[in-house]
């Protein structure tokens, strides 16, 4: 939950340096949520006015105003987040999670934010897709020294321009971010812009990736390709929350790709345009309908549209291995293989033996094999029909007419009017002639051509 605790009168420092003790006295008490849940949006107290985001599993950070400058408090620190119902991981983050806390801004703010590391090595703050002093830039060694564990520095500049960026160590990187050091940061337009239309409500979450083995909880940090948990701020379905809105409105989804692999991310019933990246707003003659886009590592992509259809409509990344959790790279092919007999001998010595993959894997969500202690299941989530079968990156749109605006609860399951549910008509007729035999490896016939020369090299 929050912990609000009084924000107290503020430094005045404008550069980028080791905070002073007299100047610790005055930093702003930094605010810690601990809660999975997507919070409700962060009306500014203060300030310029603006349409706040609804950060999917996550939440704004409250700021202060200081002699007209915003200040913000990052925490980096070690903490456990909730991946999943029954499932805790040990990441580092910011505030209490991971991601960090969203940070929101207006157009031409001074914003200063204090970093402390809290963490067991040196750290820094890289604002990635921002325009701001050269030593403001947050990559140790190059624009700054490190942050030691235990000591606060200061950042300071001016957004400059309005878009989706994201905030991110530039110190040890590959340790940090595999351990979850991450946050998003949106920069609202101070007035009426040509390219970025009103919305009703505006989305926004991180894609990130973790190599946690079943029955364990901390990240596997040398991992660079062989990923089991692919996630959404941190979270795996059916831990990631859907995205609710009324029927007719507006929908802005910002998502920002902090993984070590593309992502096709796939909508079902719309058509959306994407209306922006972390270099800014795409012209309008630049936009067509989609409803898939890639994301590539270290992009930001906003997808726009009107969600004119009600029901509950999937929502997810299109590589077919990022919708499971908890996946195994070694697991042979089973598929026509009958071990009956084999797996009656095996449950002799294993009574929990279960046979997995003769039929295909869909059986897997039907089964109540044991898992290890703090385990998502690899593929989970019910729906009002059956298991949806689905893990990781997923999660669903959920169009409801007679919304409120505002109103960001879960509506549950849609109730579909008469005549537009798809159901069974009958058996499956009979096959038109017996399938060919399997092809017996003596029939398989292989050409070999070896290469002549180097004139095709």
């Amino acid at each position: 939950m929050f912990n609000r605790r009084s924000l107290l009168a503020g430094s005045t420092l404008a550069s980028l340096a080791a905070v002073s003790k007299a100047a610790m006295a005055a930093l702003p008490e930094p605010v810690i949520q601990t809660s999975p849940d997507t919070q409700a949006p962060l009306v500014p107290p203060n300030g310029r006015p603006y349409n706040p985001v609804v950060t999917l599993n996550g939440w704004t950070a409250p700021w202060r105003m200081n002699n007209g400058v915003k200040e913000f408090h990052l925490v980096a620190e070690p903490v456990v987040r909730e991946m999943a119902p029954g499932f805790k991981a040990h990441l580092w983050g910011y505030n209490g999670q991971s991601p960090g806390p969203t940070i929101e801004v207006v157009e031409g703010d001074r914003v200063r934010i204090y970093v402390t590391n809290r963490l067991p090595e040196v750290t820094s703050m890289h604002w990635h897709g921002q325009r701001l002093p050269n030593g403001m830039d947050g990559v140790t060694g190059l624009t700054q020294p490190a942050i030691p564990p235990g000591k606060t520095w200061v950042y300071e500049f001016v957004a400059r321009r309005p878009g989706t960026f994201m905030y991110h160590p530039h110190a040890d990187e590959m340790v940090q971010m595999a351990m979850g050091m991450m946050g998003l940061w949106i920069t609202h337009p101070k007035a009426k812009h040509p390219l970025i239309d009103e919305v009703d409500r505006d989305y926004a979450f991180l894609l990130n990736a973790y190599d946690i083995e079943p029955g364990s909880a901390t990240p596997k940090v040398m991992t660079m390709l062989d990923f089991n948990l692919w996630s959404w701020n941190s979270r795996v379905f059916p831990g990631i929350a859907p995205l609710v809105a009324r029927q007719g409105d507006k929908v802005r989804i910002r998502i920002g790709n902090l993984t070590m692999t593309n992502h096709p991310i796939h909508i079902h019933g719309h058509e959306f345009m994407v209306t922006g990246t972390d270099g800014g707003p795409v012209p309008r003659s630049a936009r067509w309908p989609e409803v898939t886009t890639d994301i590539a590592v270290g992009q930001m992509r906003q997808l726009e549209f009107v969600a004119d259809e009600e029901g509950d409509w999937s929502f997810h990344c299109h590589k077919a291995h990022h919708t499971m959790n908890a996946m195994g790279h070694g697991v042979p092919t089973m598929i026509g293989v009958d071990h009956s007999g084999l797996a009656a001998k095996i449950r002799q010595l294993v009574p929990d033996y279960m046979v997995m993959g003769e039929r295909g894997m869909h059986d897997m969500t039907e089964m109540s094999m044991p898992l290890p202690d703090n385990t998502a299941p690899m593929m989970a989530g019910d729906g009002p029909f059956g298991p949806i079968a689905m893990g990781g990156m997923f999660s669903l749109l959920k169009v409801r007419r007679g919304l409120k605006r505002g109103d960001y609860s879960d509506p549950g399951w849609f109730q579909h009017p008469p005549g537009t549910l798809a159901r069974e008509v009958g058996d499956a007729p009979p096959a038109a002639s017996a399938p060919p035999p399997a092809a017996r490896a003596s029939d398989v016939e292989v050409q070999v051509r070896k290469p002549q020369g180097h004139h095709n090299h």
